[in-house]
């Protein structure tokens, strides 16, 4: 039993004997006294609470440091405080299935969120936060998000109601605490108040200011708390002064300890009666705040954005504009370039406004050009990541920036500008000297080209964004031929030819279609154009590159200039200039040695090189200028059309941004699949016939890897459909020549879905069709002949012409050529037209008889290298041999020669 309760003897029998006094004793007897007064007593006095209480106050802790941290900005308290929050809510979790989500909760995951919203919306905020905050901020965000999809409704709910009251949740605290004592239902109140201070949600119809970041709402908070202070301090006075008269109205212990109905009336009264004062303190604010705004009004602004401020005057008031103070002004805008915290915006426009000062008091051409090629400069560092492309609008400035810079040029001959030039030797108000500006146009247009690729490499090719830069590409190419026409001029020799290799790498890959008309003799593009307008792609390709070969001292403008004229000549079918010009050049010995862009453009010239020997009926050339690309299975990779997914484990990510930026722009892509058909079809062709031709050759060698594994993966399948894609179209081609069926195999080739993948896609489509039926009908023919000629005695030539569709004299020369190689044992009797078979191959069951004799030969070879390395050559009979040869006047002979030597020319001695 409590011991508070095992007194009530004695106290009843004290009362009695002590009547007399003036004072009565307190109840409890001599042993009463010490207890009710012993502080420390109080102090430990043990509450039983529910588990309920125990977890809500646990809950609630965390959310008030949570608010602290809110209004300190401190996003890394508050991620760590969540998480903790996360897992006392889960321990809670039965608590809250019985008694449903509490208010507070839900309202501080919609003031957390919203909070972090107004962060991530402050763009100057989040700059001028530290590492680790920022890190938090991205994180607590996504987190939050997340965690509040489970709570939609109840947050929901929240907001079309924030106003309402916590009393209900106040009054069941209040009743489940009924056992507590008066002095701890004081303090529980205090803090509930205190609470509410930290978890009361800010009206949604307020003002437009941030919710959080105020400071006078601290203030009146730290108000409120000194207040309760106060009311502690005062209430613990009137406690001493009040103890004495309290103990003689108390029968027992338990009775004064239990709480009564004055006391809860007591504890309403006083929390109606704070939150009426807080209500007051709050609307005279408001009234102080309108008062001192009367002369305007509120104005909304997005959180975050700073107000628009009049812009700073350039110079003060008076100040005489003159070049040199331009020119102070000037250098005072670009020493704040590149240093942390400076607006690049702000100062683009800062230097756009100089130049209208300069304008305006006729300062004179030179300064306005300085001026514009620090603003194109400064277009250019406003991404100050390599990685990241130029935004549209900002692209569009400095397009408009360099054409006027290119205006004023071509206007004003007499100013001489070059990176050379040091800026203590600049002229630019001197009109009798002539004019100098430091600034290299070239560099900036070259830069101009490298961020025009970069935007296309960083847009979706299938969307009408990248239709719509493509357009800008006119510009580009017009802008690069006014600097050429400038630089023709007055550059020198090494700024020509950089300026004609940017012309050229925007040349090369285009099909000239006017000049391909006019040479198929088109009588309106002869009639309808005017001459002398533009020379044809291959006359500019030709002058500027000529220029290249002769006037640059650095191989790679030389290189990169002859790999475009070959793809140009080889995209135009000039086969024979295209292969010249490569041979000639030697760069297949070198290029291993070259920077990885220069490679790319060498493998893409390759492949135009094979396509276009394909077009002309080269089946062999086209084959091998192929070979390289096709069978390392990198096709793309090595073409800078993409990166594969399997190599991306060797690389780090650093690499792989540095891999993305050599990829090729999408418009100038070659299509894959049109290669891969090339190369297989000209595979076929070689393949098939050497095939029949050396069917029972044990040393036969493969002519295409990547072939013979497709047609292992055709003969794979178990079930045998009609062909869908191109590989497969190829493979079913390839079944029908075997078997010397030239129709089926061009059937498989040519046909509507080909036509649309692959055929079509060439320039003189009809053309290629026509050829491959030809090259079909030609390697079928030595096909056939290569089966079947074992069965024949002799074969009528007229019946082979008739049977592939093909004239005499051609059937004539195939057959006559396959003779002359030595590849058919035959001969033609020419008064017959009859092809006459010798009979000299050997039949089935000979061949496999020679190729086991040359396994046996193998194999003896072997083992007797193999017992020569264990025995070694001692001497004797092994001397002076060496794995079973003995070297002799005739040469070389073998084991066994050796007596037979010695025996035959014994006379000699």
């Amino acid at each position: 039993m409590s011991r508070f309760f095992t007194t009530g003897s004695d106290s009843e029998s004290e009362s009695s004997v002590s009547g007399d006094e003036l004072t009565p004793k307190p109840p409890g007897g001599n042993y009463g006294k010490p207890i009710l007064l012993s502080e420390d007593e109080e102090d430990t006095k043990r509450v039983v609470r529910s588990a309920k209480d125990k977890r809500f106050e646990e809950l609630t802790n965390l959310i008030k440091t949570i608010r602290n941290a809110m209004k300190i900005r401190d996003v890394t308290k508050c991620l760590e405080e969540f998480e903790l929050l996360g897992r006392a809510y889960a321990k809670a979790k039965s608590i809250v299935d019985k008694e449903g989500v509490p208010r507070f909760y839900v309202r501080i995951l919609a003031d957390l969120e919203d909070y972090l919203n107004e962060l991530w919306e402050d763009k100057e905020g989040k700059k001028k936060m530290n590492k680790n905050n920022a890190k938090a901020l991205s994180t607590l965000r996504q987190k939050i998000r997340k965690y509040n999809r489970d709570y939609e409704t109840h947050i929901a709910n929240y907001k079309q109601n924030p106003e309402q009251s916590d009393e209900d949740e106040e009054k069941k605290s209040r009743d489940s605490e009924g056992s507590t004592s008066s002095s701890e239902e004081e303090e529980e109140e205090e803090e509930g108040v205190s609470a509410a201070v930290f978890l009361k949600r800010k009206d949604a119809g307020g003002d437009s200011r941030g919710r959080y970041l105020k400071k006078m709402e601290a203030e009146e908070e730290e108000e409120e708390e000194s207040e309760s202070e106060e009311d502690w301090g005062s209430s613990d006075s009137d406690t001493d002064s009040e103890s004495d008269e309290e103990e003689g109205k108390y029968t027992s212990l338990a009775s004064k300890f239990l709480k009564k109905e004055e006391d809860k009336k007591g504890g309403e009264k006083k929390r109606e009666e704070k939150a009426k004062k807080k209500h007051d303190r709050k609307s005279r604010r408001y009234e102080e705040e309108e008062e001192d705004n009367e002369g305007g009004e509120w104005e909304k602004v997005k959180g975050g954005v700073p107000l628009v401020k009049e812009k700073p005057k350039m110079f003060a008031k008076g100040t005489e504009i003159t070049h040199a103070v331009v020119v102070k002004k000037l250098n005072e805008i670009l020493q704040a370039r590149g240093k942390k915290g400076t607006d690049r915006a702000a100062q683009i426009e800062l230097l756009q406004l100089l130049v209208g000062v300069a304008n305006e008091n006729n300062l004179g051409v030179a300064l306005e050009v300085k001026i514009k090629f620090n603003i194109i400069a400064s277009l250019y560092d406003y991404n100050p990541n390599l990685a990241t492309y130029m935004k549209p609008e900002m692209w569009q400035k400095c397009l408009g920036c360099i054409e006027e810079l290119l205006d004023v040029l071509f206007a004003h001959p007499e100013i001489f500008i070059g990176e050379n030039i040091v800026e203590e030797s600049e002229n630019l108000a001197n009109p009798e000297q002539p004019l100098r500006v430091r600034g290299c146009i070239l560099t900036l247009v070259e830069r101009m080209d490298e961020e025009f690729t970069k935007i296309m490499q960083n847009t979706d090719p299938h969307s009408q964004e990248y239709v719509d830069h493509l357009k800008d590409e006119g510009r580009v190419c017009g802008i690069i031929a006014r600097l050429q026409r400038y630089l023709q001029e007055k550059g020198t020799t090494e700024e020509l030819c950089r300026v004609y290799l940017r012309r050229v790498l925007h040349t090369y890959y285009k099909f000239d279609y006017r000049a391909h008309r006019r040479g198929a003799g088109d009588p309106q593009v002869w009639g309808g154009e005017e001459e002398e307008e533009e020379e044809d792609s291959a006359a500019l390709m030709e002058r500027l590159c000529k220029y290249v070969y002769a006037k640059d001292r650095t191989d790679r403008i030389r290189t990169c200039a002859i790999l475009c004229h070959i793809y140009h000549h080889a995209l135009h079918s000039r086969w024979y200039q295209a292969r010249d010009l490569m041979l000639m050049s030697h760069l297949q010995d070198n290029i291993q040695h070259a920077d990885p862009p220069v490679q790319i453009l060498y493998n893409r010239t390759m492949v135009q090189l094979g396509i276009c020997a394909f077009r002309e009926g080269l089946i062999k050339d086209a084959h091998n200028a192929l070979l390289d690309i096709q069978s390392s299975g990198r096709a793309k990779e090595l073409l800078g059309q993409g990166l594969l997914l399997r190599s991306l484990q060797d690389r780090n990510p650093e690499q792989e941004k540095v891999e993305k930026r050599r990829q090729v722009p999408f418009h100038m892509h070659v299509n894959l699949e049109l290669l891969e058909c090339v190369y297989l079809v000209a595979a076929m062709l070689l393949e098939i016939p050497y095939m029949a031709a050396h069917e029972f050759d044990a040393r036969r060698r493969m002519i295409s890897k990547q072939f013979h594994h497709q047609l292992r993966v055709g003969e794979r399948q178990p079930l045998l459909g009609p062909p869908e894609s191109m590989r497969e179209h190829v493979v079913a081609a390839s079944k029908a020549m075997k078997m010397g069926d030239w129709r089926t195999c061009h059937r498989f080739v040519v046909n509507e879905k080909m036509n649309g993948k692959v055929w079509d896609l060439f320039p003189e489509a009809d053309k290629v069709r026509a050829m491959l039926v030809r090259k079909i009908q030609e390697e079928s023919l030595r096909t056939y002949l290569f089966t079947y000629s074992s069965v024949y005695d002799s074969i009528s030539m007229e019946i082979l012409a008739d049977m592939f569709e093909l004239d005499l004299p051609t059937v004539h020369s195939i057959i006559s050529k396959m003779i002359i190689n030595e590849e058919l044992m035959a001969s033609l009797d020419q008064p017959t037209q009859t092809v006459m078979m010798h009979r000299t191959e050997p039949t089935a069951q000979q061949n496999l008889a020679l190729q086991l004799a040359e396994k046996l030969g193998n194999l003896v070879e072997n083992n007797e290298r193999v017992f020569d390395h264990k025995q070694g050559s001692y001497g004797g009979y092994f001397r002076d041999q060496k794995d079973g040869y003995r070297k002799g006047d005739g040469g070389y002979l073998r084991r066994g020669g050796y007596r037979q030597q010695d025996r035959g020319g014994g006379g000699n001695y």
